[in-house]
């Protein structure tokens, strides 16, 4: 198993991408911490694994929250070695002027600065650990953006290029930092990417841009995670990957 005696944490990990990273983290022996602000969401999760997973309720966009979380990979495992920053979240797709300021607050607030609380939480832990990784769950959103998802393609492009200065930054700490750029995908907040309900006429609307014919599912994204999780990935720093099925061609 390729993360035996590793220590993740997992954002976003009651559902969807972020459930799929942690379950493939498990079979590959790491120990999690699933964290999430949906608590019965990740103690479901953690049921399921026994003392391999600590389950931790807490929003991502809260500085005591975020270090509570961190905090809770060496209480409850000792150390820490990888974090997913993948809790996300998206206003529904529609004209721009029509984003009210709160939601535009929540957006950036999600997925732009709990990259940086994790990262003043975590990366002191992992420096003592010798180094460390870190995954930043991206958007093909911010190398092709759609219409009608404007600020939150804006979020994933900052995404994108936070983990470029990242991963130069912390390279001399020994921390690789790598994104994934996942397209739409099969997951509770796909009817709020396609602004519509999500109907065989609808996604086929969606499906007519991804080439291989199909949208992203959990399990992709967690290979890829896996991957720059992986050891053998050691020389990969500052990437986005883009598991997209060729959208982004």
């Amino acid at each position: 198993m390729k993360l035996t005696g590793k220590v993740a944490i997992v954002t976003g990990a009651a559902s969807g991408f972020g459930r799929g990273i942690a379950e493939r983290f498990l079979l590959e022996g790491a120990s999690v911490i699933a964290a999430d602000l949906n608590g019965q969401g990740v103690r479901e999760l953690a049921a399921g694994y026994g003392d391999k997973v600590h389950a931790v309720q807490g929003d991502v966009s809260q500085k005591a929250d975020v270090d509570h979380i961190v905090r809770a990979a060496t209480e409850a495992f000792g150390a820490l070695d990888i974090i997913v920053n993948n809790a996300g979240f998206t206003h529904r797709n529609q004209p721009l002027l029509e984003v009210n300021e709160a939601e535009f607050d929540r957006i950036y607030a999600v997925n732009v600065k709990s990259i940086y609380l994790t990262t003043l939480a975590a990366v002191p832990k992992m420096e003592k650990r010798g180094g460390g990784i870190i995954i930043n769950i991206a958007s093909t959103a911010g190398v092709r953006p759609r219409p009608g998802l404007t600020w939150y393609n804006g979020s994933k492009g900052a995404v994108i290029t936070l983990t470029k200065s990242m991963a130069v930054e912390l390279a001399p700490k020994n921390i690789r930092v790598n994104a994934i750029n996942p397209v739409m995908g099969e997951t509770g907040m796909l009817e709020r990417f396609m602004g519509s309900a999500d109907t065989p006429e609808n996604r086929a609307k969606f499906l007519a841009g991804i080439p291989l014919g199909r949208l992203s599912r959990p399990h992709d994204i967690a290979n890829a995670a896996m991957f720059l999780a992986d050891p053998a990935s050691s020389f990969i720093t500052g990437v986005a990957l883009e598991v997209d099925g060729g959208r982004c061609i």
